[in-house]
């Protein structure tokens, strides 16, 4: 594979290079993106059993190898604020994993072009009349 790449024009080969490290990219922002929703499903979930107990039961606060007592309130808005933020996460690597899927299909459309010039694009071919 080494030996047909060094044989394409300089521009094909950084095209192809850079292909690659737009699919490495969206792979890593796909993966962030599924960590944050996972995260915002376990903030959901201690949310809605929060919502099932009384405001006199006793809560504890887990900081490093550590349980504080705290208040349901106090927890309960930590949790809203966290879950705002992890919205805010999903929004921007979807928005980015979008930009990187669009970069991607544009380079894909100029390698094909680069790699098989005879043929015109499906966009701008017409039929004979």
């Amino acid at each position: 594979m080494s030996d047909e790449l060094s044989k394409l024009p300089p521009a094909v080969q950084e095209r192809l290079l850079r292909l690659q490290q737009l699919q490495q990219s969206l792979q890593a922002t796909m993966m962030q993106k599924q960590q944050t929703e996972l995260e915002l499903n376990e903030n959901d979930t201690a949310l809605e059993e929060l919502q099932k107990i009384s405001e006199d039961t006793p809560m504890y606060k887990s900081i490093g190898s550590l349980l504080i007592k705290t208040e349901k309130t106090k927890i309960t808005s930590e949790l809203t604020e966290r879950k705002e933020l992890l919205n805010t996460r999903i929004s921007v690597l979807t928005k980015q994993e979008e930009r990187l899927r669009a970069q991607m299909k544009d380079l894909q459309t100029k390698l094909q072009q680069d790699l098989n010039p005879a043929s015109p694009p499906p966009s701008e071919f017409t039929p004979p009349p």
